[in-house]
This record gives structure tokens, sequence and C-alpha cells, in this order.
């Protein structure tokens, strides 16, 4: 297992150019399947979990070719399906969360699909369920195998149905939108997803000669074609790597401009970072974050204290709780951090005690952190990634600390950041892969 030697207390500075974005990449590239026809995708990041979908989708027979380091054409021209029975097509699924979302495209072509329980981050219960009632509603009946712990899928002939999804899941709404585009009928999806990889994912669908409307809004309406064809497509710059960096200039009180990137396009993600006293300006194209010897904590007007949840988007993505929490600690106040969606992505907050980090962990969804307002630096220790974000933040955390830190099983880190540790070192950063 890999592990980052880190030296941290130094000021960076420079350009940052973020990768394509992780979550769109999965929904993007199971989509390919939709279609005989090419496929041109470009913005694709190089990190682990793209890569081992890549992989899947090559075992399927989809035939790959690189353009570029981040540039690919996919042709789903003949697809093996009995692949899906190879142990190397299970043991691979396992190990990626977004496998899942190979079943909607399969179902739509194929009227067949497998799916073994997906892998991914261990933070908390994340079902299913979602998906499989909205496939169940256009005519998919799932069998599931309690040995192999895998869904035997059949449907034959989809059709559209009316649906209001249990939660505005932003997988569950990419696979039954893409099993729908294909339906015969029509289809609507009440509260559904609407963050911008999955107007992404809807425009691109349109190009290949899907009818979505509603796209960007809670109901899309979709009426089914027959056929898809090939197209084009470019991905957005990931906003959770973006998020990071702008956590990684305040707690390292570093200017960082970070390249290519709308404020537009992020969300609340701005305007939370700026509760917690961190300045984020648009400069051109690109976000700029200049270095603060200190960053204030907001209250509410009353003069409570200041609280930072996660919600579905258009909310605060839950992906940057870890980021924002680590920020606070060296903020000047006191925040409440409210993980609602998962139970178990607070849990890293032990290791940034250990760093000497003023928190208080309420349950599995509450943390109460007391700024140090950069007087009382935190302190390097061993530590080990427990899953992507949480990774990051604790290496954004090192980075800040005086003295060395070594954080171990970085692959978790590496599912979601392409060659962190270099670009981290072309804005000053002293970090050593071992």
């Amino acid at each position: 297992m890999g592990a980052f030697k880190i030296y941290g207390g130094n000021k960076l500075s420079g350009e940052i150019i973020p990768q394509g974005a992780k979550n769109e990449a999965l929904q993007i590239l199971c989509a390919v399947l939709l279609t005989p026809e090419e496929v041109t995708i470009k913005n694709v990041p190089d990190i682990l979990d793209v890569n081992r979908l890549i992989d899947l989708l090559e075992g399927l027979g989809v035939k790959v070719r690189k353009i570029t380091s981040n540039e690919y054409v996919f042709k789903a021209e003949n697809i093996n399906l009995e692949y899906v029975k190879n142990p190397e097509y299970y043991k691979k699924a396992t190990s990626i969360r977004g496998s899942v979302m190979l079943i909607g495209p399969l179902l739509a072509r194929f009227g067949t699909g497998y799916l073994p329980q997906p892998g991914g981050d261990k933070i908390g219960r994340r079902r299913l369920d979602t998906h499989f009632i909205g496939l169940q509603k256009l005519g998919a009946k799932f069998q599931y195998n309690e040995t192999e712990k895998s869904y035997h899928i059949l449907a034959p002939n989809l059709t559209g149905n009316h649906m209001l999804l249990e939660e505005a899941s932003v997988t569950g709404t990419a696979n039954i939108l893409m099993a729908a585009v294909m339906a015969k009928g029509k289809t609507t999806i009440y509260n559904a997803a609407s963050e911008p990889y999955l107007v992404q994912l809807c425009e691109m669908l349109n190009r290949m000669g899907a009818k979505i409307n509603g796209i960007g809004s809670n109901l899309l309406k979709v009426e089914g074609v027959s056929e898809l064809h090939g197209t084009t497509h470019t991905m957005l710059a990931d906003m959770i790597e973006v998020g990071s960096f702008i956590g990684l200039a305040a707690m390292t009180q570093s200017s960082i401009t970070i390249k290519n990137v709308d404020l537009r396009n992020l969300g609340m993600i701005p305007d939370v970072f700026r509760r917690i006293g961190v300045t984020v300006e648009q400069k051109g194209d690109d976000v700029f974050v200049p270095a603060k010897k200190e960053y204030i904590i907001e209250t509410f007007i009353d003069g409570s204290i200041m609280k930072i949840d996660d919600a579905p988007w258009p909310g605060f993505t839950p992906d940057l709780i870890s980021i924002v929490l680590v920020v606070a600690t060296q903020a000047k106040g006191s925040v409440l951090i409210h993980q609602k969606m998962f139970e178990s992505r607070l849990f890293f907050v032990d290791k940034l005690i250990d760093m000497g980090a003023r928190i208080i962990l309420c349950d599995p969804h509450r943390a109460t952190v007391i700024g140090l307002n950069h007087e009382s630096p935190l302190r390097g220790i061993k530590m080990s990634s427990p899953d992507i974000r949480a990774g990051v933040a604790l290496l954004i955390a090192a980075l800040s600390a005086q003295g060395k830190s070594i954080i171990e099983n970085i692959e978790q880190i590496d599912r979601g950041y392409q060659n962190i540790d270099e670009r981290l070192k072309l804005l000053g950063a002293q970090i050593e892969r071992l």
C-alpha cells in the first residue's frame, strides 16, 4: 500500500488546473453503451475509479482508443454480454460504485443486465432502492442471488412510466434516465437530481438523439427513441477538486489560482467557503483565492453559531463537508458541521483531534469545530485515509501542519484525484509518494 510523506507549514503559490469531473465521468462513460457509433469524450480524469470503469467497458467489448492523456474515443458496436458472468467482471464491478450505472444502458439497448453488489467509499449505507424501483417502473424484473450477492435484471420491453423518486439520487436519476431514453413511450421523472453533471448527461444524450425536456429541473420528461447516435462531449471541471483547492489555499494561507473555472457552475460552494471567512473571486476565466492571515467565521443574523450542512443539489455537496470542516479548524470562531446524508463521513475527525484540532464529535452526523485562528498550528502525525474525501481533507491538514505527516492507504485518494502529489509539488508543497 502506498503512502504520502508530507512536510507541512509551507506557503504555496501558483496556478493549478482542476481535472475533469469524476462524478460526471462515471455517468458519461456508461452512456457510451447506448449506441454502436463512436463517442468522443474529452477532459477525462486519469483516476483509479474512472480507469477501472474503462477496463470494465473494454471487457464488455467496447473498443477504446486513447487520443491524448484525457481524450478517448469509445465504440460499443459489438458487446459481449457473456462477459458479465466472468469472475473478472465480478471483481472489477465490485471495486467501484459507478458500475451500478451500467444497468440502465444495458437494459435500454440489450434488455438484460447483471450487477454484483457495487463497491465504493465506506461512508455508511448507500441504498440502491431508487435505481431499482425506477427501473422496475420501466418494466425491469430483478432477481437477487444471495450467494453471489448480485442482481440479474431482465427487461425485454422497456415502457415509459411516471415516477416520483424517493430521493433525488444522482446516480439513480442517471441510471433511470439512460434506460428511459430508449423506452417505448413517455417517461416523467419527478424529484430527479438536477446537479450540473446530470445536466451534462442530459445534453449529451440529446445530442445523441434522445428527447429530454426539463433539463436542470427536478422534473425530467423523456420521450423514448428507437436508437441513439455518436457524439463528442467535454466534461466540466471537477467541482469537488475545485473546492478542495479553495480549502487548501485557506489552510496554508496561500494565494492560488484555479484555472478555467466558472463560479456559476459551483452552486453553493463559494458561498459556504465565504461563510467561514475564505475569499473566493472570479478573475476572468479563473477562480482566485488570495492569501489571508486570518479568516473569520460568520454568525447568523441573531448572533447564533453558524451551521453548515449538506443537501442534494442545489444545496451544499456532501463531498466537501470534510474539506470545510478541516478549514474551520484554523478559522476564527466556531461552526457546527452537520453531515446529514451519510452517517460515517465524520469519523475521520479523531485524526484531526490528534493533530491538535478542537473538535467535539456530537454524534455520527454532527461535529462542532472551535477554530484556532492559526495561533496554534496543527502538528504532523501518522494516519490513514478512510475514503476519498476524508483522505484529501487530511492531506490538506497535513500540508498546513508543523512537522512531518504520513498518510497511508492513499489508494483511496488516487481513486478521485489525478496525480495529486505531482500537481501540489508545482505549488511548492513538500510531498513525497512512498
